[in-house]
């Protein structure tokens, strides 16, 4: 599946930007600030029902404005009913106004629940807000999984929501001035277990899956001069999870929340067989989370392919490139270009303060591309030079 056309209104900077898209390579240029990541974002936005760096809608309206809408116009990759070769094209839209719940539609059909929508478009981002998964909590790498899962996996959206909801109950129970019911709080604590070790289940065989594809990007970029692993660790490595839940109900009820549970899994990165944060250089973190979502894009791909949803969704994901060639050696960066300008990947997205990386990758793939120029929010097409 590609985008045909993306059109915008008052998304961020953006007034107003119709584009016609090549369905290979499309490059925005733009300085620093111009807007080129908006159109990314808004690209990103329409898979995931939300913006990939501003959890607030309201947010992403223009300043001075009161409402926003994107819509994208997409064809090719789906399966039509009855099993033919391509379903038709499909139009996906989102309008907002402000203090107003959001409506997104598929051909004019409006979804019911937003997580319907979640894995029809999978997307895969790299962005500079990426060196979070290194720097960040240990929130953002399950973040990291949660999103990689859910696009092919819409049961693990509703396990997460009932971990989410029995999590809460207990914690409230915890911190209640009267002693909780024990039958009570028994009951959201075997909540917590039996779908904890769903999601944990899914969440370890993402990782084992994802893991060797992950150090064939990075060795390929870094010129197979560094090691690096990635480490699922969770409670539920120390036994069945109801009792590791129940053995602490007394440390838990004298601080008032849960301490163990899958919401304090976390996804360890390590180069050279130490913790990647305490470790890595700004090039050789930048190398991490760029090969960990090629990666991403790769998993994803097969999965897809092996197992297409019954919605029909695409098997190739949409690319987005955010500033990807900052604080990266020229070698690493030549190792990007050529797996960019290669057949593996869809539709991509690139922006750049120039043209100097972009023409890299223009050059060196022989596939239709289209440029653009992107300037205090205006996006224009850039004539060949």
């Amino acid at each position: 599946m590609i985008i045909e056309k993306l059109s915008l209104i008052n998304y961020k900077n953006i007034r107003e930007a119709s584009l016609e898209l090549s369905p290979k390579i499309n490059c925005f240029i733009g300085s620093n600030g111009a807007g080129k990541t908006n159109i990314l974002d808004a690209v990103y936005y329409l898979s995931f029902c939300h913006s990939a760096n501003n959890p607030v809608d309201s947010q992403v309206i223009r300043h001075g404005e009161e409402f926003l809408m994107i819509e994208g116009r997409y064809s090719g990759g789906m399966k039509a009913e009855g099993g033919g070769n391509t379903a038709p094209p499909m139009t996906i839209t989102c309008g907002l106004k402000r203090g107003q719940k959001k409506h997104f539609k598929r051909d004019k059909k409006e979804y019911k629940r937003l997580s319907e929508h979640i894995g029809l478009i999978p997307v895969v981002m790299v962005s500079p807000s990426d060196t979070l998964l290194i720097e960040g909590g240990s929130e953002e790498r399950r973040r990291l999984m949660d999103m990689v899962i859910s696009q092919y996996d819409r049961s693990y959206i509703e396990a997460l929501n009932r971990y989410t909801k029995a999590l809460q109950q207990r914690n409230t129970m915890l911190k209640a001035e009267q002693e909780p019911d024990p039958e009570v709080l028994a009951l959201w604590e075997e909540q917590m277990a039996a779908t904890g070790e769903e999601i944990y289940s899914k969440r370890e065989a993402l990782v084992s899956e994802l893991t060797p594809v992950f150090q064939q990007y990075y060795e390929r970029i870094s010129g197979n001069r560094e090691q690096v692993a990635l480490t699922y660790v969770s409670h539920c490595q120390r036994g069945p999870l109801l009792e590791v839940i129940q053995r602490d109900r007394m440390k838990d009820r004298a601080v008032g929340y849960s301490l163990h549970g899958i919401h304090r899994d976390d996804l360890e990165f390590s180069l050279g067989g130490h913790l990647m944060k305490r470790e890595g250089s700004q090039g050789q973190n930048k190398t991490f989370v760029v090969s960990l979502k090629l990666a991403q894009f790769g998993f994803l791909k097969q999965v897809g392919t092996a197992n297409p949803s019954s919605a029909g969704r695409q098997t190739t994901p949409l690319l987005l490139l955010d500033d990807i060639f900052d604080k990266l050696d020229a070698q690493r960066v030549e190792q990007i270009v050529a797996l960019v300008a290669s057949d593996e990947f869809g539709q991509i997205f690139i922006t750049d303060t120039n043209r100097e990386h972009l023409d890299q990758i223009l050059s060196a793939s022989s596939h239709d591309y289209r440029i653009f120029h992107v300037e205090n929010g205006e996006v224009k097409v850039r004539s060949e030079e």
